[in-house]
């Protein structure tokens, strides 16, 4: 079995290693995270972030309350989406634009095979959590 948060990558490994080491290793913990224990873990670990720390538990949100793939949930953090409620704002068209613009910086396809009807299940998904 992969490790939930073996998804992350190289930048994330202080945060990993830290999460892991508390005991915080499923999406499910860590969405669960607040702010003020955010806080207390970067005075426990220099070499975390608050930023990488709040990234992580955006990802875990959008896994558990979208149910969606970490991969999934990956990509729309990268295209500019941080939350569930910003993406209820969008509609399908403008998602698959940010999709698509990170793609081009990237130089490549993601490997997500993301499509029309997908991405209103993500968004109606989203409305229905607000």
């Amino acid at each position: 079995m992969i490790d939930d948060l073996d998804i992350l990558p190289a930048n994330f490994r202080h945060e990993k290693e830290f999460l892991k080491r508390n005991n915080l290793n499923n999406w499910e913990s860590i969405r669960n995270l607040n702010d003020l224990q955010i806080s207390h873990f970067l005075q426990n670990k220099s070499l975390c972030t608050e930023s990488r720390f709040k990234k992580i538990r955006a990802i875990a949100l959008f896994i558990i309350e979208l149910k969606i793939s970490p991969h999934q949930a990956y990509l729309l953090l990268h295209a500019g989406i941080s939350s569930i409620k910003a993406l209820s704002r969008l509609d399908p068209h403008s998602l698959k634009q940010k999709i698509e613009r990170l793609e081009r910086i990237m130089g490549a396809k993601t490997q997500s095979n993301v499509n029309q009807k997908l991405l209103k299940d993500w968004i109606k998904r989203s409305k229905d959590l607000n």
